[in-house]
C-alpha cells in the first residue's frame, strides 16, 4: 500500500486493483500448526491401539479356549500340565491356566491401551514374555519335570510371531513418544 502525505497526518491512497489482490492474499490466515499435544497424542494414539487390539485379541482367545467346538477335544481339557489334549481351532494346544493367562493377558492389554507409557510397557514386555514361552516350547523335552505347559509346533510358531510383532510395535510407539516429547 503505498501512503501519502497530506499536512499534518499520514492519508491512504486509492489502491490499484492489482494491489487489492495481493494485499487480500497476504491477510489470509494461514493454517493453524498442530498443537504438539496433538501430535504426541498420535503417535501415542497408535501404541495404544495395538495394546488394545492385542488385548482384545487375547481376551477372545481366552473365551475361545473355553467353548466346546471351538476347541476340538474339550472333554480333554485339563487344568494345567502337559497332558491336555484340548487344541483350541483345532491347532493350539491349551489347558485351563493358558486359558486364564490368555484372559488376563487381554485384560492387561485393553488397561495398558489407556496409556501411551503403559502400552509401550505391555507390548515389550508382553513380546518378551512371549519370547521366553517359544524358548521354552523349544527347549523343554516332553516329559520332563519342567515340561509344564502344553505346546505344539503351532504354539511354538505363533509365540515367536507374537514376540517379534508386539516387541517391534512396542519399542517403535516408544521410540516415537519419546521423538514427540522432544
Amino acid at each position: 500500500m503505498a501512503y501519502e502525505f497530506r499536512g499534518p497526518g499520514v492519508q491512504k491512497q486509492p489502491q490499484r486493483r492489482k494491489e487489492r489482490r495481493r494485499d487480500s492474499r497476504a491477510a489470509a490466515p494461514a493454517a493453524p500448526a498442530p498443537m504438539p499435544a496433538a501430535t504426541s497424542s498420535s503417535s501415542g494414539g497408535a501404541v495404544r491401539t495395538f495394546a488394545g487390539l492385542f488385548g482384545a485379541a487375547f481376551l477372545a482367545i481366552g473365551i475361545l479356549g473355553f467353548v466346546p467346538g471351538v476347541t476340538s477335544n474339550y472333554d480333554q481339557l485339563e487344568l494345567i500340565g502337559p497332558d491336555s489334549s484340548a487344541e483350541l481351532f483345532g491347532i493350539f494346544r491349551i489347558s485351563v491356566v493358558h486359558n486364564i493367562v490368555h484372559l488376563v493377558f487381554g485384560v492387561f492389554g485393553l488397561l495398558a491401551a489407556l496409556g501411551g507409557g503403559a502400552a509401550v510397557t505391555y507390548l515389550v514386555g508382553g513380546g518378551l514374555a512371549y519370547a521366553g514361552v517359544y524358548v521354552y516350547g523349544i527347549l523343554v523335552e516332553r516329559g520332563s519335570d519342567l515340561d509344564i505347559l502344553p505346546v505344539n509346533d503351532a504354539d511354538n510358531t505363533l509365540h515367536l510371531g507374537l514376540a517379534v510383532a508386539m516387541v517391534v510395535l512396542g519399542l517403535l510407539g516408544g521410540a516415537l513418544l519419546r521423538r514427540r516429547r522432544a
